[in-house]
């Protein structure tokens, strides 16, 4: 247990940047995870890279089930610590890796059965991207069991207080990623060119490696995770409990998914340069919001740890010392994307019909940087409370303000309305959603019997 950091105890500014760049790094190595395929995929065409993109939503999608497990986890664990309650740590990590197994389960079953109809959906017009769109999630899914209990695993050692461990095991996978993406896309040393069908088989073939890792780790280290009985019998009490917590980011996630999904059939009727660009221009972006969601997993961590301990001054400390570096990153965000668009954007796909789009959707992207980074972090901070309604509440408000949004400006915008959709409503949930958690503050957080 050497590795784990009691966030109950000690320097605040020093545990939450020791919990919370190990989580950055993490998140930083899943965009490069996405970044080597589209930066491959992109030898191939812009084509290639929006179908890739277009299945991706489904990927996309599958995180609001992933979420449920996975949120409510990682609160009931990281409270269960602060409470120095060993034993309910395990418990309730055993029940949320039974859930996520079964919505797993589940969701592949979907896939399969509706693959064909989920790519028509986007109703585009190039029959080269429907029909490597539906390889691709035809692929992909049957690694969703791996897909499912990686980001699980992490969000559970994180809420332990070990946020190192899943860098370093998130690492191999993305190591294996890189070297097997130009094997299988382009065919290198001597392979067959596969291209989308390459590409998504390096990313199942990564994901094994990262859950085998996890499972040697825990099963070689004294970790609370060590020996859970994932065969006996489900504690349907506890799913009730962590399913309660995680159903509204749940929510939260797949209205997301769902609402930008509209949002790409807008974007379909500009061709499948502009897909391309919004693919490839969201995963440049998500520079930041990986950066915000390092804080986010360790403020959640740390205001759960301190919840369970009932230390209500250490919260908003906490708070108030993580919003202040978030702000100052969304800052140095918003400067990059602005000013160095085109060269950032010319390095992932040199098209020029697909860079025209992307120049335009990072310089507006980059005025909400500040706004989504306060936002995510302080959601971490709601969570941590087991107030995971709140930022549900904020998200999926402001983001069904996008589609009458997209409609109205795209009319006189074009396209750069679209962005501009998506702008607005991401400053207007950071200030909405930072306003209601100061409120909470000013309330008291910490009831008389947690």
């Amino acid at each position: 247990m050497k590795k784990r950091i009691d966030l109950t105890e000690g320097n605040i500014l020093k545990g939450l940047i020791a919990l919370s760049l190990p989580i950055m790094g993490t998140s930083f190595l899943q965009m490069a995870y996405n970044m080597t395929d589209m930066i491959w995929l992109g030898r191939v065409g812009g084509k290639a890279v929006a179908a890739a993109g277009t299945a991706g939503f489904y990927m996309w999608l599958s995180f609001a089930f992933i979420i449920i497990p996975k949120v409510g986890g990682e609160i009931k664990v990281s409270q269960s610590i602060g409470r120095k309650d060993f034993d309910s740590a395990k418990t309730y990590a055993k029940t949320a890796i039974q859930l996520n197994i079964i919505l797993a389960l589940l969701y592949f079953i979907f896939t399969q059965i509706f693959k064909e109809q989920l790519i028509t959906f986007f109703k585009i017009q190039d029959a080269y991207v429907v029909k490597e769109s539906t390889v691709y999630l035809n692929v992909v899914s049957f690694g969703f069991l791996f897909a499912f209990i990686n980001p699980l695993l992490t969000g559970l050692f994180n809420s332990y207080g070990d946020s190192k461990t899943p860098f370093y095991l998130n690492m191999i996978g993305l190591l294996a990623n890189m070297i097997l993406d130009p094997i299988f896309i382009l065919g290198y040393f001597g392979m067959k060119p596969m291209g989308v069908f390459g590409a998504a088989l390096a990313t199942i073939i990564s994901q094994i490696v990262v859950t085998i890792a996890f499972l040697i780790f825990i099963a070689k280290t004294n970790t609370v995770f060590k020996k859970i009985k994932l065969v006996s019998p489900i504690n349907f009490q506890l799913v009730s409990e962590i399913s309660k917590l995680g159903i509204p980011a749940a929510l939260q996630s797949s209205l997301f998914t769902g609402i930008s999904m509209i949002i790409a059939r807008f974007i379909s009727g500009w061709g499948p340069y502009a897909i391309a660009a919004q693919k490839v221009g969201s995963q440049i972006e998500s520079i930041s919001w990986m950066t915000a969601g390092g804080f986010q997993g360790a403020l959640a961590a740390f205001v759960g740890q301190n919840y369970g301990a009932e230390k209500e001054k250490r919260i908003k400390d906490g708070y108030k010392i993580a919003i202040g570096l978030i702000i100052f990153i969304g800052f140095i965000a918003s400067i990059t994307l602005y000013f160095f668009a085109k060269e950032i954007f010319n390095f992932f796909i040199p098209e020029k019909e697909t860079v025209k789009f992307g120049i335009d959707y990072l310089k507006i992207m980059a005025f909400s940087q500040i706004f989504m980074c306060i936002e995510l972090t302080t959601a971490g901070a709601f969570n941590g409370i087991s107030k995971t309604m709140p930022p549900s509440i904020v998200s999926i408000g402001f983001n069904f303000l996008r589609i009458p949004l997209a409609f109205i400006l795209a009319k006189y915008m074009g396209i750069n309305g679209i962005w501009w959709s998506i702008t607005i409503s991401s400053m207007l949930k950071g200030v909405i959603l930072y306003i209601w958690f100061e409120i909470y503050l000013k309330k008291g957080i910490i009831p008389n019997n947690i």
